[in-house]
């Protein structure tokens, strides 16, 4: 039986088209009418045909809210996901698709002193609306990130190099010297788990598939600073034993893959390490080793990083916290911005044909 699907809640993620228009005037303000163009879609559909770029009027600004001119946006598998229906949060109809990216604020309603003209702010939830030229929204949907970072590393911080960051630092204490191993080291949460790992001075395994190019992607993860690369087939006919003998058995595992590649990471693991499934993307269980849980006491554990960030959205200095110190690695260098595809926003079907496609690099939506 399919799992129900949870559908956005109405005070912080129904869309925003709904959102505001709801926005409270300031007694005696005037009216200004903006509007803006968006990528609107109004059932789920598999084909990309269901998402049309539609003119819509934006609410006169509300004494807490903020109008933002959006300057960039990817296109991630979650929002194909939630495109298509299948994502475990869906908005109201009409929705604007797009859960990530970074803006201008524009204008502020006379109540907000968080954000001021000329800031960049990235929205901290899911369901926000993304891919648009402008939004109004309330001032406490945003996060402030500094503006000497570059625009694709701003546009791409709230979802991937934060759930890395986390991951890293909330199930396992990580001293210098660590070994943390994962597999889908490729994807951008993999490369950001690189870097921040690097900048923590952890070690780290990283498991790809196996493909053609895999001396390139060998050596691009190991510019990040990757530790070892190897691939599926190998740890699993050599065995990590055999293949690496210089670092000490990895406490943490990072599994985003599932299937055979999630069993062969948990069973690399130490005694009394801890694997944490962030992913599926080979859509097969995961395959756990009885003895693992049995005799090597491994515990497993889940992470979605909107999960993370709706538990603690009281605490907005957490959220805050949190983006700026992803942040302040970008600004020193130890973490890139991942390699990413321009794309003009009216090309908007090129990026989403590519999302869905083995082997491309994240596409981002210039508006």
């Amino acid at each position: 039986m399919r799992r129900p699907l949870f559908r956005l809640t109405q005070e912080r993620v129904l869309s925003l088209w709904q959102r505001e228009s709801r926005t409270t005037l300031a007694p005696g303000a005037l009216r200004q009418l903006h509007s803006c163009s968006a990528l609107v879609y109004r059932k789920h559909g598999h084909q990309y045909d269901t998402v049309r770029m539609e003119e819509m009027s934006l609410p006169a600004l509300g004494q807490h809210s903020v109008r933002l001119r959006m300057l960039a946006a990817p296109v991630n598998p979650a929002d194909i996901n939630m495109l298509q229906g299948t994502y475990p949060i869906l908005p109201v109809f009409p929705a604007v698709g797009g859960n990530e990216g970074v803006g201008e604020v524009v204008e502020v309603g006379r109540k907000v002193t968080s954000l001021r003209p000329g800031d960049w702010a990235i929205p901290w939830d899911a369901g926000f609306g993304t891919w648009r030229t402008e939004a109004v929204c309330e001032a406490d949907d945003l996060l402030q990130v500094p503006k000497d970072i570059p625009l694709l590393g701003a546009a791409t911080i709230g979802v991937n190099p934060c759930t890395a960051y986390r991951m890293l630092q909330d199930f396992v204490t990580l001293k210098p010297g660590a070994t943390v191993i994962q597999n889908g080291s490729n994807s951008a949460v993999g490369q950001a788990v690189i870097q921040i790992a690097a900048a923590l001075g952890v070690k780290t395994i990283n498991v790809i598939r196996d493909r053609p190019n895999r001396q390139e992607l060998e050596e691009e993860l190991k510019s990040m600073g990757a530790d070892f690369v190897i691939t599926e087939e190998e740890l699993q006919c050599l065995g990590l034993d055999n293949v690496i003998q210089e670092l000490p058995k990895p406490i943490l595992g990072l599994n985003c893959v599932g299937g055979r590649s999630g069993g062969l990471v948990l069973s690399s693991l130490c005694d009394g390490a801890t694997l944490v499934t962030y992913g599926g993307m080979a859509k097969k269980p995961l395959q756990i080793p009885a003895k693992s849980l049995i005799f090597k006491n491994i515990t497993l554990q889940g992470f979605w990083m909107t999960q993370w960030k709706r538990s603690n959205s009281k605490d907005v200095m957490q959220l805050q916290a949190m983006v700026t110190s992803v942040c302040d690695l970008v600004m020193s260098g130890q973490l890139q911005p991942p390699h990413c595809v321009q794309v003009p926003f009216h090309h908007y079907s090129q990026a989403l044909q590519a999302t869905v496609q083995a082997h491309q690099r994240k596409h981002v939506l210039l508006m």
